[in-house]
């Protein structure tokens, strides 16, 4: 079997807008109404071996790069998200056990995983949501466990669980991971049940799993007493990577059928798509899925080059994605307007309905926007007052897209950013050297005031420590971070670029880079992007552009199989 291309994936999938295509949107709106789970789908990708590019290839796994990963996944999700918990979810267990699992149980996991198999991760509980310091759930003195996960991902059909409990009074050490046998522990009282259902993401396997004095035997203790919250938390980081891909799949069909839309539709004997208004909406949707798709790309490899930051750029590179994805399907929802709302006749036969209703399960799926910003702003007035510059090669290996990757080293994450930003950092320099190559260029006057928003965070930082500051201070320097740190991604994926060909356009074209600056710094300013309207123009030319050649939305060249084209030269 040769490698998993994100081609290859196509061509095994097919169109996904054939009505009888049975990995087609008809279906997956068909298992959406039904609640039911995409079995059919699942085992047609795990026969393939698409379930093994997460997993190392010491293994058995055929994980190359975060990068190749993330471009698969995107070309499996855009035909329905639900694909991501049936063929991905492991990955957060291998990852603790990578970190810290003894040889028996990474090979375990390996056997069950590479199998197609599942193992469940058990973290979160009802009372107690984001706030893991509050867990409940125990192992008593007597070796018994006690308590409710809760929303476990594939809970029901896991073949093992990774478990975390309270061993501990207080605080992050008074938490060990111990990974049970599933079928072992439901014979020693384990209780599977199915967890609430979701509005989105339906027929996906989650499940309560009860623990009623469950006996815990000593091998099922990983790694050492006391460290399974941290080991847990750094597993995250990878997760977040991943869980990009279900956001930016379901913005490239929404987008797609949006565009296809207001292409065809006629008002007043003009497209849609050429009247003022659903124009300017579908073109800060554009630049929302062009900044998301740069923004992945950047941390997807940027996790290989210094995972040392990644407890803060993981976050933030999250954040931006999830929070421009709910953007964007916004504001298609607005040119699609009755249509998405209809469960049928509509474009994709109701699959923008349901995209809906998954982009909500998918903004959540790891950590609520409130939690996943708290999680890392206390870093952040540090962070952004460290002067060290990086490397240029350290900065050239992320962004330069032929540029080699070194292996990616889980055991190099941590809990805290190790040294400077590198991705602003780096600014100054390479936006010195773009205002000279820009010249009168429009996209000259946005590098501008993106340098000015980079300088800014510093006073910013020094306000969020006075006594009188606002509560919320600090959380909102976090999501101004964000924003900012994906424009200044976007700057260096262009700078780093400059002679080949992204988003279809030739290479150095500005287009792309104006939208997405614009689009990145009205959020970040807390305005509507609607505002820069010229500027994020040339985001929908590229978009069409690219939806009219029959190729996935993103940097990176991805022919899409049989595609239909509904849009023509307008």
């Amino acid at each position: 079997m040769g490698a998993l291309t994100p081609e290859s994936v196509e061509e095994l999938l097919g169109d996904p807008a054939d009505p009888g295509n049975p990995y087609g949107f008809a279906a997956a709106v068909a298992r959406d109404e039904a609640d039911a789970h995409p079995d059919e789908l699942c085992d047609r990708l795990v026969a393939a071996g698409f379930h093994l590019n997460y997993l190392p290839k010491e293994w058995g796994g055929a994980f190359e790069s975060f990068d190749r990963s993330l471009t698969l996944v995107r070309a499996a999700a855009r035909r329905d998200v639900n694909v991501m918990p049936g063929t991905m979810f492991g990955i957060i267990a291998a990852t603790c056990l990578q970190l810290h699992g003894d040889e028996d149980q990474r090979s375990l996991t390996a056997d069950i995983l590479t199998r197609g198999g599942t193992v469940a991760f058990a973290l979160t509980e009802a009372e107690h949501g984001s706030d893991l310091l509050s867990g409940e759930v125990r192992l008593d003195d007597d070796g018994l466990l006690h308590g409710e996960k809760w929303m476990v991902g594939n809970g029901l059909s896991c073949e093992a669980v990774y478990v975390m409990a309270r061993t501990g009074a207080r605080g992050p050490g008074a938490f060990s991971a111990y990974l049970l046998d599933a079928d072992w522990a439901e014979r020693h009282g384990l209780v599977r049940e199915p967890a609430a259902r979701t509005g989105g993401m339906r027929g996906v396997d989650t499940a309560r799993l009860r623990f009623a004095g469950l006996p815990v035997p000593g091998h099922a203790l990983v790694g050492k007493v006391g460290e399974g919250l941290e080991v847990a938390v750094l597993a995250q980081q990878a997760v977040r990577l991943m869980s990009m891909a279900g956001s930016l799949g379901c913005a490239d069909t929404a987008l797609r059928l949006a565009l296809g839309f207001a292409a065809e539709r006629q008002v007043a004997g003009a497209p849609l798509l050429d009247v003022a208004h659903p124009r300017r909406d579908l073109a800060v949707a554009s630049a929302a899925l062009l900044a998301a798709d740069a923004v992945a790309l950047a941390a997807a490899r940027g996790v290989h080059v210094v995972p040392e930051v990644f407890s803060v750029w993981a976050l933030a590179a999250k954040h931006v994605v999830a929070e421009a994805t709910d953007d964007l399907v916004r504001r298609c929802a607005a040119v699609l307007a009755t249509r998405a709302v209809l469960r049928e006749q509509a474009p994709g036969a109701g699959m923008f309905q349901k995209i809906q209703r998954d982009v909500a399960v998918v903004r959540v799926i790891d950590a609520s926007p409130l939690a996943n910003l708290r999680a890392y702003a206390a870093q952040i007035p540090t962070l952004v007052t460290r002067e060290e510059a990086p490397a240029p090669d350290t900065v050239h290996r992320i962004f330069a897209l032929d540029a080699e990757l070194p292996s990616y080293d889980p055991t190099r994450l941590d809990l805290v950013a190790r040294g400077a930003d590198p991705v602003l950092g780096a600014l100054p320099g390479v936006a010195a050297g773009a205002l000279e190559q820009l010249g009168d260029d429009p996209a000259a006057a946005l590098v501008r005031r993106l340098g000015g928003a980079v300088t800014g965070l510093g006073p910013r930082a020094a306000a969020v420590r006075q006594r009188d500051a606002d509560p919320n201070a600090l959380v909102d320097l976090a999501e101004r971070y964000a924003w900012v740190h994906a424009a200044a991604a976007c700057l260096h994926l262009w700078w780093h670029n400059r002679d080949r060909s992204l988003y279809g356009a030739e290479p150095g074209a500005t287009g792309w880079l104006r939208a997405t600056l614009a689009y990145l710094l009205a959020r970040a300013e807390g305005v509507d992007p609607r505002r820069h309207g010229p500027d994020l123009l040339p985001a929908l030319d590229t978009t069409s552009a690219l939806v009219r050649s029959g190729r996935l939305m993103t940097a990176v060249p991805v022919r899409l199989a049989s595609a239909s084209h509904p849009m023509e030269d307008s």
